[in-house]
């Protein structure tokens, strides 16, 4: 199996930065797609950002330019840059992997999650 294991989250201000990493262990080859979702209390999990082993990326359209996602294949570890943090972006972050290019929620793995806290 893959384990994925999260950590960045935190508590900060609103206007704050914050870097989350994700990295993936267990039986890890083949990985291709990685990512990052986000769900709030009482809300639906949505996508953040996600990127392939080529380095395609794909982002929630309202997060494109503040949110970046990066990847070291060699350490099969996912990273997200969170910039001007509101309050809006509190939530549990996931991480996300999967064997194939593209997001299959049912089939990949994921992470515990990792709580993000924004405070104005």
């Amino acid at each position: 199996q893959v384990h994925l294991a999260e950590s960045g989250g935190g508590l900060v201000q609103a206007g704050e930065s914050l870097r989350l990493s994700c990295a993936a262990s267990g039986r890890v080859f083949g990985i291709d797609v990685m990512g990052w979702y986000r769900q709030a209390p009482g809300k639906q999990r949505e996508l953040v950002a996600t990127i392939t082993s080529a380095g395609s990326t794909n982002y929630k359209d309202s997060l494109k330019g503040r949110f970046t996602i990066s990847r070291d294949n060699a350490k099969y570890t996912v990273y997200l840059q969170m910039s001007s943090l509101t309050p809006e972006d509190t939530a549990v972050y996931y991480c996300y992997a999967d064997r194939s290019s593209e997001v299959r929620p049912g089939l990949g793995y994921w992470g515990q999650g990792t709580q993000v806290t924004v405070s104005s």
